[in-house]
């Protein structure tokens, strides 16, 4: 093969991949409340991927990259929501705004709120199900997630804008090596950057999830490992026990092996064991 003509094949296939990456949608088309701006890391977004029709099951699932609330970490984004793809869930990866941009609680509270009101209110355009919506998130995202969980609301019926009369209840979560408490064992990094240096120890004890935990709380898959020196696992075991407590349905996993932040893992068991609980769960088929 000449090299013109190799080039050539390389642009195009690029070309291809652009093509074929999905649009992110605005959550607020008119801007975020709060916002203190218009750049990229005032903006959140929300970007759909779509499974093959014939293997849609009408599940979706809403997932927050972790990134200690300074960043977010692309192998927890994109390539669950293509995982996910790969057994008929449509995925949609939020990008929340962040500690790293001066932004502090309820700011990313209001991003994932949102995001799941919006899937829910384009359910019928996405063919998905308005009743199996998820949200999952890794580290950091996994503490967005959990918040959710235990800090959504059923809407406004009487708000002008039609998604915010969604409820924000997901239907189930997915928490990979989560933050969980802002108290003794939290990644103090994540608590800085969304409750600020000295925050309340009121507002510490509202975003310590795994004292919100109510019956009302969805179902949720935990995992997490016993080598994780970011994020003890203490977390997922606080979670799990207030779940207990609290009579909701909850699939704990500790695995032995594996750092922190290790997403996929190249055929890790957590992955076989979610899609098995997924299935109990309607998800996947």
């Amino acid at each position: 093969m000449n090299q013109p003509f190799a080039l050539a094949c390389l642009i195009l296939a690029s070309c291809r991949l652009l093509a074929q990456e999905p649009s992110p949608i605005l959550l607020w088309p008119k801007g975020a409340p709060g916002a203190f701006g218009s750049e990229a890391k005032d903006i959140p977004t929300l970007t759909p991927y779509l499974p093959e029709p014939a293997t849609a099951t009408g599940a979706a699932m809403v997932i927050c990259p972790g990134g200690g609330y300074g960043g977010l970490a692309s192998h927890e984004g994109k390539d669950y929501a293509l995982w996910l793809n790969g057994h008929g869930v449509t995925g949609f990866v939020l990008r929340y705004r962040l500690g790293s941009a001066g932004y502090r609680h309820p700011r990313m509270l209001e991003d994932v709120a949102r995001a799941v009101r919006v899937v829910r209110s384009k359910a019928r355009e996405w063919r998905i199900d308005p009743a199996r919506i998820g949200v999952m998130g890794s580290s950091a995202g996994g503490h967005l997630a959990s918040t959710l969980l235990t800090h959504f609301d059923s809407g406004r019926p009487d708000s002008d804008d039609p998604i915010e009369r969604e409820s924000s209840r997901p239907d189930l979560g997915i928490l990979c090596y989560p933050v969980i408490t802002m108290g003794q064992f939290t990644h103090e990094g994540s608590k800085r950057n969304l409750l600020g240096e000295n925050p309340s120890s009121e507002l510490v004890q509202h975003l310590s999830n795994e004292l919100q935990v109510t019956r009302q709380t969805p179902p949720v898959f935990i995992w997490h490992t016993l080598e994780d020196t970011a994020v003890p696992v203490e977390n997922s075991l606080a979670f799990a026990a207030a779940m207990r407590q609290a009579g909701v349905p909850f699939d704990l996993h500790i695995y032995e092996r594996g750092r922190h932040g290790i997403g996929l893992a190249n055929g890790h068991p957590w992955t076989r064991d979610c899609l098995f609980w997924l299935s109990q769960r309607g998800f996947v088929k």
